[in-house]
């Protein structure tokens, strides 16, 4: 294994993400609502009407103290709402005359009651508007999901026909065209093509075939549209992966992420300090010859605790994995997408990831001194029991060669073809500490292709530098070579071209611009592999990588203090998959590999790594900015709220009055408004997040300081002079 860092320029580019996938689309369409027209539906905005009603009934369910409980923030508002509303009952029903022996009135009392039960129902309000789209979903999920039956087969070969509840891990079902998939899987028998609509939006049918990674599972739920297929299922009933979905867009297994818990550990802290703080007003006012208000402190103390944010973090995290969602990606938890916020290295195979995985033999060369028939005929033989793609491209690749060279076992010659066939006695399969594979023919003979250095071990003499050159050539070409060799004598070396996808230059530049490090792995030789990094603008390549690379790598980083990210779809990815910090599996891949994973990507896309990594910073930006905004709020509400309480006593602290408000009681009360108002404007931002733009740490901190720090500190000073003017005019206070 080699490790080669590359160093690249750095490339602006932006991340839209904003849109969706056809899957979000279809999903985020309530029940029973109908595009007009003909046409797709549009996605459902955070402000889509049926999504505000469908919400407002669950907010009041929120209100139940035994669920605030969780949210200290809020819980405390609400204790303060009962409190003042109380008050005010004592006072209009003549037990107690003022307010716990203040001056203020009932108008008064019932206006800061009004508004403080107002800031709770917003907070549980927000949670419910992003919990709604999940909701949608769910209701969606749930129509595909139905009871089906299943032929699984016995013991002795025979069918029994049971409901697809009935179905156990490690049962094996028979399914024929046109017959719904009873539960996920993975094809042991058969070839057909699987229409997996219901899952990912896709209609085009997908191939499903036994003994490869990435066409072997199905999910529960689809419908197979050719052919038979034979499927030992791979979970028991409530546990599939539709099941999952169901529960995790819904929110059923939300669990708070570490940095959610310690946010909401430090506001619960903040929250204790305002209140010990507030509560030394009461005595401070006695000492200085006035009697503070009860209403009035109890707003003061609503003020300076962190209620934005407070009423705003939980409908942050539900709208960060919904943004996931947007992108076809299935988060496990929140957990993940917030450590994808957090990466700094992504580990990347090259087949598939980096290029479209679709390696096809382009030319059969002869080594030195080898005719060319000898080495097609050779190769031809190595790889006609090789099932991959690259063996039967090979195959189609040699047959036509050798019919051009009129030779046996051309395309046109199927018994010169079976004659060659007959001469295999045993299959060589490929492995990765190999790095080879073949046949071994009835006379005992090795006729194998694989990796120049691995083939140039077992030769009889070392490599002629004619070869060596012209292997070398076709991996600066970005191409793989591979010797073939029969016995002890080399023959020839076979091209295989693979094509780098479009765009990931500006993908990897994207990366790197955000403080991430890119390392491409693969099992080409290291010239090939340099040539396909540089090509595909990745920083770093290992070369001539086996499977336990891929795990010894992520943990020598996270020892380094990183958090790493990678893709997979193989049974062998399983175990760095489970060690990575952010592992997406592709919804093609095996089951295995799924299990593995904290994220799992419908659409089967690799590539789709960089806008999940987008959508976790996002979050990460999104709960900083609204945290930074709800602390440096505070300051002008001191500015209306103290020389209010004590101008009385102290009319020096007139001079604090800054805005000019036009009263004691309407600063408190603009100031309590304005707290209130500030969530129902902050949850559009909430659910759609700080805008995103690909750039250092540094800068972003910068930015966002300056946008919500500063505006956090001018916009209640605007807001609380408004409402007071408006209070003022109507004779609110």
């Amino acid at each position: 294994m080699s490790l080669t860092r590359l160093g690249l320029a750095h490339n602006p580019m932006s991340i839209d993400l904003r849109s969706g996938t056809r899957r979000f689309q279809r999903f985020v369409t309530l029940r029973g609502s109908k595009p007009s027209g003909g046409q797709a539906p549009r996605p459902r905005g955070v402000l889509d009407p049926e999504l505000l009603r469908a919400a407002l009934p669950h907010a009041f369910r929120k209100l139940d103290p035994r669920l605030l409980v969780k949210n200290p923030v809020m819980f405390v508002v609400e204790i303060t709402a009962g409190l003042v509303t109380v008050i005010w009952l004592a006072n209009v029903t003549g037990i107690q005359s003022g307010a716990a022996g203040g001056a203020s009135g009932g108008g008064f009392q019932l206006q800061i009651a009004i508004w403080l039960w107002f800031t709770v129902l917003f907070a549980t309000y927000a949670e419910a508007v992003a919990e709604a789209r999940g909701r949608a979903q769910a209701a969606t999920l749930r129509k595909t999901r139905s009871e089906t039956t299943a032929h699984r087969r016995l013991a002795d070969g025979s069918l029994e026909v049971v409901g697809s509840s009935e179905l156990r891990k490690g049962d094996v079902i028979v399914v024929a065209e046109g017959e719904t998939i009873a539960g996920d899987g993975d094809v042991i028998e058969g070839i057909g093509f699987v229409n997996e609509a219901a899952i990912t939006g896709e209609s085009a049918p997908v191939l499903k075939e036994p003994g490869t990674d990435i066409r072997s599972s199905v999910t529960g739920g689809t419908t197979l549209t050719s052919d038979r297929l034979v499927i030992r299922i791979t979970s028991d009933p409530g546990e599939t992966f539709l099941d999952r979905m169901i529960a995790l867009v819904e929110g059923a297994k939300r669990q708070r992420t570490p940095n959610e818990i310690a946010l909401a550990i430090l506001l619960a802290g903040l929250t204790i300090v305002f209140l010990m703080a507030t509560v030394t007003l009461r005595p401070f006012g006695d000492y200085a010859g006035t009697t503070v208000d009860t209403v009035a402190l109890v707003a003061l103390l609503v003020c300076l605790i962190p209620t934005t944010i407070g009423g705003l973090l939980s409908a942050i995290g539900i709208a960060g994995m919904d943004r996931v969602a947007r992108f076809n990606v299935l988060a496990m938890s929140g957990r993940a997408v917030e450590a994808s916020g957090d990466v700094d290295v992504i580990l990347l195979d090259k087949t598939g990831t980096i290029t479209y995985g679709n390696r096809l033999a382009a030319s059969i060369r002869p080594a030195p001194g080898v005719n060319e028939a000898e080495a097609v005929r050779a190769a031809l033989l190595a790889s006609i029991r090789d099932e991959t793609p690259e063996g039967r491209s090979v195959v189609e690749l040699a047959r036509k060669r050798l019919g051009e060279l009129g030779q046996p076992a051309g395309v046109d010659d199927e018994p010169g073809f079976t004659a060659l066939a007959a001469e295999i006695g045993e299959e060589v399969p490929f492995s990765a500490e190999s790095r080879t594979s073949g046949v071994q023919t009835t006379g005992g003979t090795l006729v194998l292709k694989g990796a120049v250095d691995a083939i140039a071990r077992d030769l009889d003499g070392p490599l002629p530098p004619a070869f060596s050159a012209e292997a070398d050539a076709i991996a600066d070409a970005g191409a793989t070579p591979l010797a073939i060799r029969e016995g002890g004598r080399l023959l020839g070396v076979i091209e295989l071209k693979d094509t780098v996808k479009e765009g990931l230059i500006e993908r990897f530049a994207e990366f790197r611009r955000m403080g991430i490090r890119t390392v491409m792995i693969t099992g080409d030789n290291p010239r090939t592999a340099a040539t396909i990094a540089r090509e595909a603008g990745v920083d770093d390549f290992i070369s001539q990588a086996k499977p336990e690379d891929k795990i010894a790598f992520i943990r020598k980083e996270q020892a380094d203090g990183h958090l790493v990210a990678m893709t997979g779809d193989g049974t062998n990815d399983a175990p760095a998959l489970a060690q990575s910090d952010v592992g997406l599996a592709m919804n093609s891949g095996t089951s295995a590999a799924k299990e593995a994973a904290n994220m799992v990507d419908l659409d089967s896309d690799p590539t789709k790594l960089l806008e999940v990594i987008a959508i976790g910073k996002q979050l990460l930006i999104t709960r900083g900015s609204i945290t930074t905004f709800s602390i440096a709020n505070d300051v002008a509400k001191y500015f209306a709220i103290l020389p209010a309480m004590f101008v009385a006593v102290y009319p020096e602290l007139g001079a604090l009055n800054v805005m000019g408000l036009s009263s004691p009681q309407s600063a408190i009360l603009s100031a309590v408004i304005f707290n209130a108002l500030i969530i129902v404007a902050l949850i559009p931002l909430a659910l759609r997040g700080v805008a995103f733009k690909a750039a250092p740490a540094s800068a972003l901190l910068q930015r966002n300081l300056l946008i919500y720090g500063l505006g956090g500190i001018i916009a209640p000073f605007l807001g609380i002079k408004a409402i007071d003017l408006i209070v003022a005019a109507l004779h609110l206070a």
